[in-house]
């Protein structure tokens, strides 16, 4: 799975998820394009799939020990843990077949929330 979980300081932004077999360059590219804006400062753990992150974004790759990787990437891990309270609070069952409509919901979900208001009358 790879994710992408924008930073606001003491909030995370943006959420971005993607269900792939395999962690590699043409997935990680195309999850990238997708979703990341050009010359985006990207943190990422040091996984060398995701060293052709350089050549579209601002990417800095760092091997963290578990007990730093809160201060590294501090928005991905939560969100994977809310994801997983998501699938348990809310479907009896997940199948590899539809984890990636499971991971939209949740996406949508998650970003639905820093939308712009918009007012019922009117607009």
């Amino acid at each position: 799975m790879l994710i992408a979980v924008e930073s606001k300081g003491k909030r995370a932004g943006f959420i971005a998820m993607q269900a792939v077999d395999s962690v590699f360059h043409e997935a990680v590219n195309d999850f990238v394009a997708r979703h990341l804006n050009a010359q985006q400062e990207v943190h990422t753990d040091g996984l060398a799939a995701l060293n052709i992150i350089d050549n579209t974004q601002q990417h800095e790759a760092r091997v963290t020990p578990s007990e730093l990787v809160d201060e590294w990437l501090p928005w991905v891990h939560i969100a994977i843990g809310n994801l997983k309270a998501f699938l348990l609070g809310t479907f009896h069952g997940v199948s590899g077949k539809y984890l990636h409509e499971y991971l939209s919901e949740f996406c949508y979900r998650f970003n639905r929330k820093k939308w712009k208001k918009k007012s019922l009358i009117g607009g």
